[in-house]
């Protein structure tokens, strides 16, 4: 699918989809659902998402970055990024946020070198999608480069980074990084490091013991710098898989809106890595976005008492740290790799294939608490995530019908899937000449 709508066409692509639209999804499900129209065939509809999804700007705010002719447990069934160019072509996805991201590792010479150098190559290998004629793809350093890619029917790939073990102990990396393109920053993943609390503490299993809770109390001195330089260089703060008391920090800290990339509702799906209810109210009240994640571990009820059941006993039975919910959580654990993967794939049955309403519910639980200026889409793509209609760029579609469906107007949409994201960086754009 190509998106080639720009000046005028787009102008007038978004007055015939805007005619009739659903109303304004401020307003609770129940009262949506009461001002939909009451009959609408399904072709009707589809052709309507289609017209609103080829006229708005469709944003990934988040996948990992895949190394060609790597191997990966990750990437999709036919060895390929979930998000690359012909997927993202096919889906109607006009940006992705290419994330530079590094598991935990040595805090030390060895490992922040280590840690580095992955993310060095995993930017180049974004670099050199863009470079290729084939891919119409170029890497946007600025809000207006991100539009002009959009009317001239060009792919973005926006590099973003996570986990500040790259940058060792010295914020100054920031700035290398951002001379390099690197637009969004997000300072954890899995473990604490120099800067931040990590909401996964690490199993160390050379020691065989878990990282405290909170080692640094929230951000370190050191998070503290990192989170006013990228204020002052104009990136955007990506609060994703900090701690609560870290994530907290920043939004009293930043002086600009931030994003959490790939985050989803705490209250839905009770795992230490999604959002508290405080989390999201500080969220809005900032200005920020959430961008809600297709991932099962994110998104499993958590209030079905007989899957949480099940879910912990096939955690006691594999030895694994029973404290967490998350059910993925710590299954690094397990050292023999046929028992790891065993202890998977029994998660995996339990957690079932996931559902696009179950993505869609997390939305609305936003929604109905914050308002629509503060939720997006953040996929994941690449480590893990996907469900039922929603397991790659190519499926992005049916995400806009979904919403359709559940009441949403083109405004709506055009919000959740590009608009927000766009506000903020604009904001971390306007904040960083101040």
């Amino acid at each position: 699918m190509n998106k080639l709508f720009h000046g005028n066409l787009l102008v007038l692509a978004m007055t015939v989809v805007l005619v009739g639209t659903l109303s304004s999804c401020t307003e609770p499900d129940s009262e949506r659902a009461e001002l939909s129209p009451p009959t609408q065939t399904e072709s009707a509809l589809l052709d309507r998402a289609r017209a609103i999804h080829e006229a708005v700007l469709v944003l990934d705010a988040h996948a990992d970055i895949e190394i060609p002719d790597k191997p990966s447990r990750y990437a999709g069934e036919d060895g390929l990024s979930r998000v690359a160019p012909e997927k993202m072509r096919s889906g109607g996805v006009d940006a992705v946020v290419m994330a530079a991201a590094v598991g935990p590792g040595p805090r030390n010479a060895e490992g922040y070198a280590a840690a580095r150098r992955t993310a060095d190559e995993e930017i180049a290998a974004v670099v050199a999608l863009a470079n290729d004629p084939a891919n119409n793809a170029v890497i946007p350093r600025t809000a207006d480069e991100l539009v002009a890619a959009h009317a001239l029917g060009k792919s973005s790939l926006i590099l973003g980074f996570q986990n500040a073990l790259i940058l060792g102990t010295e914020v100054s990396v920031l700035d290398e990084l951002y001379a390099a393109g690197v637009r969004v920053f997000a300072l954890t993943h899995m473990g604490h490091n120099d800067f931040a609390d990590s909401s996964r503490p690490l199993y160390i299993g050379e020691l065989g013991t878990h990282e405290p809770v909170a080692e640094h109390g929230g951000l370190s001195e050191l998070g503290i710098a990192a989170i006013k330089r990228i204020n002052v260089l104009g990136g955007i703060v990506d609060i994703t898989q900090l701690s609560r008391q870290a994530a907290l920090q920043v939004l009293e800290l930043s002086r600009a809106p931030v994003i959490a990339s790939h985050s989803n509702v705490r209250a839905l799906s009770d795992v230490s890595r999604n959002l508290s209810d405080e989390e999201i109210d500080r969220i809005g009240e900032t200005g920020g976005v959430i961008h809600v994640a297709p991932f099962r571990g994110y998104l499993f009820d958590s209030s079905d008492e007989a899957l949480v059941a099940n879910i912990r006993s096939a955690r006691r039975s594999a030895g694994v740290e029973e404290d967490y919910l998350y059910p993925f959580e710590l299954y690094w654990e397990i050292e023999d790799p046929q028992a790891q993967a065993a202890f998977l794939n029994a998660i995996s049955e339990l957690l079932g294939p996931g559902s696009l309403d179950d993505m869609l519910d997390h939305i609305d639980y936003i929604v109905e608490r914050i308002g629509v200026d503060h939720v997006g889409i953040g996929t994941d793509f690449n480590h893990g995530s996907g469900i039922v209609d929603f397991n790659d760029a190519s499926e992005a579609l049916n995400v806009t019908v979904g919403l359709l469906r559940r009441g949403y107007s083109a405004e709506d949409i055009e919000k959740i899937w590009g608009g927000n994201f766009l506000r903020v960086f604009r904001e971390a754009e306007r904040v960083s000449s101040l």
